[in-house]
């Protein structure tokens, strides 16, 4: 029940967060906000790094909407950029502390409420499975794929290798629906919209494996 009310909240964060940037958006205009981040330089990808760094490590945190964030302030090929070195070096960062620490520092991250979660992911032997381990990375549960695989004896490489490859299907989604609500392309709504279904099927596919 209280896993049930966290994941609650935790999309009603990323909801008004929505309605909060496209509020501010319509006040303001997006080329007025995009001139005031560009007087920021180079501080202004660096604080959105920081944000979906933050919420991959501290996995309660609603990373998806620094996703959108980022491509509609800095468009799809910057903003891809961004939230693919944050995530990249985030679940590098999370797979690290798994394999070096152990449960204990995962479940200073995650909390106890999640731990079950991390340590359900485990036990689908994903060092047996690098396409399952992929399939996981490329869902929302990404963030919890990283501790669990680091608590196996998952080579790293092979993660990496897994890692990269999810970052490369899964990312530009969000990131173009970003662009494309933000811009008004069609072209980036219709990618995102596809790649929504795409990952819809994935994730369906990948939680119907069984618990070997």
């Amino acid at each position: 029940m209280k896993l049930n009310i966290l994941k609650v909240l935790r999309w009603v964060l990323i909801g008004l967060l929505f309605v909060a940037v496209i509020g501010l958006i319509n006040q303001v205009g997006l080329q007025r906000i995009r001139d005031q981040v560009d007087q920021f330089g180079i501080w202004a990808p660096a604080v959105v790094f920081g944000l979906r760094f933050t919420s991959v490590i501290v996995p309660i945190l609603p990373g998806t909407a620094y996703a959108v964030l980022a491509g509609g302030l800095f468009g799809f090929a910057q903003g891809l950029l961004i939230v693919a070195l944050a995530d990249l070096a985030s679940c590098t960062f999370n797979f690290y502390i798994a394999r070096r620490y152990g449960r204990g520092l995962v479940e200073r991250f995650v909390g106890q409420q999640f731990m079950d979660k991390v340590d359900r992911l485990g036990r689908r032997h994903l060092e047996r499975n690098v396409f399952l381990m992929m399939g996981l990375l490329m869902t929302g549960l990404f963030d919890f794929v990283a501790y669990a695989v680091g608590l196996t004896q998952t080579r790293w490489q092979t993660y990496l290798l897994a890692l990269l490859v999810s970052i490369l299907v899964a990312k530009p989604l969000w990131v173009a629906a970003g662009a494309g609500i933000f811009e008004g392309s069609q072209l980036f709504l219709g990618f995102a919209i596809l790649g929504a279904f795409g990952i819809g099927i994935i994730t369906a596919v990948v939680q119907r494996q069984p618990n070997e």
